[in-house]
């Protein structure tokens, strides 16, 4: 029963809906993941765009300061440290030295330090139908480099790949992150309403079932401020592809009870990741296969 028990712990999952200001934003984060601690989780994670949910890039460089004045990490830290949680805060915008933006996500320990820092690598830069078109690379500069984590929500050793939102459309790095020994996945998110209701479930069962890990993905929901609406949903996937949790489209807690003896389990009976082999593309040209054809 120990050994059962060590492999297990709560995780929850914060869905805002964040505007424009970002001490509003503070307010309504900081209650959720009291709520989220007051339910006995152990790994709480909140979405993409915490603190801010902002199109326009002036005023994104207005509300964003660099990362040892930031005002909502040195609260997300001290709220760490009081609920003695693993705090996994998806993303704030944070100000870099050559005046460029970083959307990063910060894994805070409970004693309220930064074991992990992610910069997204994807930018959403994308024409939707209906007009509906997003520039992400207008107020934030990617990353170049993936992260694997090292933590211990109630005292279980995890290993935890850190992604945002749009690089869960590049399957290679779920793979990459697998292979180099995460078990669980963190894809904190602000999807649109219009591809979330197209492809946000299919696309998150399916990294958790490529790679055999548990996906963690907090987003945004319902209509905000800026005009912009957002598909919440946000879900715990287990390696297997089933949903543990799934919330609705307005701000609430979601809560799950994580076992990683089923990441083995699920790794034993679809070893997918062992199967991997180099290739080379062959190119057949149209004209060769029309005359294959014939001469058949």
């Amino acid at each position: 029963m120990g050994s059962e028990k060590s492999n297990r712990f709560r995780a929850a999952l914060v869905q805002l809906r964040a505007g424009r200001v970002v001490e509003e934003n503070l307010i309504s984060a900081e209650a959720m993941i009291r709520e989220a601690a007051k339910g006995g989780a152990d790994y709480i994670q909140t979405p993409e765009n915490t603190a801010l949910m902002e199109l326009e890039p002036e005023l994104v460089r207005r509300q964003v300061q660099p990362e040892p004045e930031s005002r909502p990490l040195s609260l997300f830290r001290a709220l760490a440290k009081e609920l003695r949680v693993w705090l996994h805060i998806g993303s704030l915008g944070v100000q870099q030295q050559d005046g460029r933006i970083a959307n990063r996500s910060y894994l805070l320990a409970p004693d309220g330090s930064v074991v992990a820092r992610y910069d997204k690598l994807h930018m959403f830069d994308v024409d939707l139908p209906d007009d509906e078109t997003y520039r992400e690379s207008d107020n934030f500069s990617p990353g170049n480099k993936a992260v694997l984590a090292d933590l211990s929500p109630a005292g279980v050793p995890a290993k935890l790949g850190m992604t945002i939102c749009y690089d869960l459309r590049f399957a290679a790095l779920y793979r990459a992150l697998a292979m180099a020994g995460a078990n669980m996945v963190a894809i904190p998110a602000a999807f649109t309403k219009q591809t979330g209701e197209a492809h946000w479930h299919v696309l998150l069962r399916a990294r958790a079932i490529e790679t055999g890990t548990f996906v963690f993905a907090a987003t945004q929901g319902g209509l905000h401020e800026n005009g912009r609406w957002t598909y919440g949903h946000s879900l715990i996937v287990s390696p297997w592809g089933e949903i543990l949790a799934e919330a609705g489209a307005d701000p609430c807690v979601i809560f799950a009870e994580i076992d990683l003896a089923h990441v083995t389990e699920a790794r034993a009976r679809i070893p997918a990741l062992t199967h991997g082999r180099a290739f080379d593309i062959e190119f057949a040209p149209l004209a060769d296969a029309a005359a294959e054809r014939q001469a058949s």
